[in-house]
């Protein structure tokens, strides 16, 4: 890098990251088209309060979670730290926001007097939750808790990355489920007939797949992986003599 500026990021990842920030906007628009056009809109406390669920699963457990993983990719060259916490507040949020969502879908449940938990949909989709909100707990336990040594943090990091990727895909297989759900229930007869409610939920389950596949690619792209800064290099390295006893020459 010249002048001290940081160097660029690799070829291709700008270009990713763009689309799949493109893909998300436009996920979030069509959720809000479907519900709004065909759905009759979104309200708590009313007849509508059930719409609050899809729009706050697609926001929160797909659109922020996807965003939150890509913050390393695109925070390629900020201090680690402040780089961890965003990534956690994103998540953080998202949690929020699907809580809403559970929450919607609960009560509206209840006042309906329709059966809760009892699809595939609900099962995979709590199971999504609950895996999210332990990742989220162990992850601050692990990365932003100064009490966890080094050893340990070393030995968790795969599988906290490992699970990150396997939640954010089950939180996009739970809201295809549901789409298909909502369209069993409201259009049955019609749907086999290229309506255009049906045409346009499946086209926001394509845009959730196209989402989640360029997500994943990042993410998977081992030369698009942060870099360790230098301090953080240093900072390893103290540690590891500091833990195992060898030199950092060694």
């Amino acid at each position: 890098a010249m002048d001290g500026a940081p160097p660029a990021s690799p070829a291709g990842l700008s270009a990713y990251v763009a689309v799949s920030q493109l893909l998300g906007l436009t996920l979030l628009a069509t959720t809000g088209a479907w519900l709004g056009r065909y759905r009759g809109g979104v309200a708590w406390h009313s007849p509508l309060q059930f719409n609050v669920h899809p729009l706050c699963m697609v926001l929160g457990m797909v659109f922020l979670q996807g965003d939150a993983l890509l913050v390393y990719r695109v925070f390629r060259h900020e201090a680690k730290r402040s780089t961890k916490a965003l990534h956690a507040l994103l998540h953080g949020l998202a949690l929020v926001i699907a809580l809403v969502g559970i929450v919607a879908v609960f009560e509206s449940h209840h006042t309906k007097g329709i059966p809760d938990m009892y699809s595939l949909h609900s099962w995979c989709g709590m199971a999504a939750f609950v895996l999210y909100l332990l990742q989220w707990l162990l992850g601050c336990g692990f990365f932003l808790l100064p009490g966890a040594s080094f050893s340990l943090r070393g030995w968790y990091k795969p599988q906290h990355v490992f699970f990150g990727i396997s939640i954010f895909t089950l939180s996009i297989a739970a809201c295809l489920l549901g789409i298909t759900e909502m369209l069993l229930f409201n259009i049955r007869d019609s749907y086999s007939l290229f309506v255009p409610e049906g045409v346009l939920a499946n086209t926001l389950g394509v845009l959730l797949v196209a989402f989640g596949l360029v997500v994943g690619y990042v993410l998977t792209r081992d030369d698009w992986k942060r870099p360790p800064l230098a301090e953080e290099l240093a900072l390893s390295m103290d540690f590891k003599t500091l833990t195992e006893g060898e030199s950092p020459g060694g």
